[in-house]
């Protein structure tokens, strides 16, 4: 496809309150072939417009189809992954890089987001939630119970963190293979900023929100993952009222799992032990795949497999594993 016939706008609706409050931000399809959420959004613009959904207070923005070249192409990138590096660009190098200077600027004149996705194996819906309170230098936080609550509420009892720093980890790796002298390419994978996608940057500009991946791409009932979260979260922040929602919070306890462990591709000889899919119980020395020279990839501790990806490319994330966390929640 040639840039004169790629997307030239990004598609923004809005609905702001009389009455001043917290200020919502909802998007789907930052990959393009995870579209649960264009139609759970389109919902909510239908619910809003025919009264059947009123805002109280506050300003409720909704960007359906975060990059529509990717979402044209019906696959997960346009020319690169929207979900990672994200920053608003000096130069802009390509078509992501364009829509972050939109995005980017949206995302911090907002306090909170709900960024809506869904994944390629099979498994059940789950919530991706940031870091504790901290002032590292990785990702300094200071809205941890807020952005917790706002997990707890969507729907979903299964919450995972740990995402950016176990990222980190895969990161130096490569950048250590690369300064051995080992083939590597040198790209976006090797910058620092490569794990930063969309709550990481809201995270970055004061505010809050968590990731939801409401099930496998083409589940039937993930659109409706999605909606039921986008009206709960109305409800949590008080855009809507509770009663026209119903109990924001799932009767079920959450279970916290913490990733810890990233294991790249190598090479597109290697292969996985069987069809994984996310949350799949590991036992710990149990066989996960196998690389291309025969050597076995085992995993170090009993836990769950996360976003196994049969089709990645080789030095690129092929499974993240997680156990048991220690996170709690504060009851309300």
């Amino acid at each position: 496809m040639s840039i004169e016939t790629h997307p030239t706008h990004l598609r923004i609706h809005q609905f702001a309150g009389l009455k001043p409050g917290p200020k919502l931000l909802v998007t789907a399809a930052v990959h393009g072939n995870e579209v649960c959420g264009v139609t759970a959004i389109g919902q909510v613009i239908q619910a809003l417009d025919s009264g059947s959904l009123r805002l109280l207070k506050g300003t409720l923005t909704l960007v359906p189809v975060v990059n529509p070249l990717a979402y044209q192409l019906g696959r997960r990138e346009g020319e690169r992954n929207m979900n990672r590096n994200l920053r608003p660009a000096v130069i802009a190098q390509d078509f992501e890089d364009r829509l972050a200077g939109r995005l980017c600027p949206l995302m911090a004149q907002h306090d909170v987001l709900l960024d809506l996705h869904s994944f390629q194996s099979r498994g059940q819906a789950f919530v991706m939630l940031g870091p504790r309170d901290n002032q590292h230098e990785l990702e300094p936080f200071a809205h941890a119970a807020a952005e917790a609550m706002l997990a707890c509420s969507l729907g979903p009892t299964r919450i995972v963190e740990g995402w950016l720093s176990t990222y980190a980890l895969g990161l130096q790796r490569r950048k250590a293979k690369a300064g051995a002298g080992q083939t590597a390419r040198q790209d976006l994978t090797l910058d620092p900023h490569y794990g930063v996608g969309t709550t990481e940057y809201m995270r970055s500009q004061g505010g809050y929100g968590v990731t939801l991946e409401c099930g496998q791409h083409l589940d039937p009932q993930a659109p409706q993952v999605a909606h039921l979260a986008i009206l709960r979260a109305l409800a949590l922040l008080g855009l809507v009222s509770a009663e026209s929602v119903g109990p924001h919070r799932p009767a079920q306890a959450p279970e916290f799992l913490q990733l810890y462990e990233v294991i790249d591709r190598q090479h597109p000889g290697d292969q996985f032990a069987r069809e994984w899919s996310s949350f799949d119980v590991v036992e710990k020395d149990q066989l996960i795949g196998t690389r291309h020279d025969g050597s076995a990839v085992l995993a170090p501790a009993s836990g769950r497999i996360v976003f196994p990806n049969s089709m990645a490319a080789a030095g690129q994330e092929w499974c993240y594993l997680a156990r048991p966390s220690d996170r709690t929640i504060a009851k309300q």
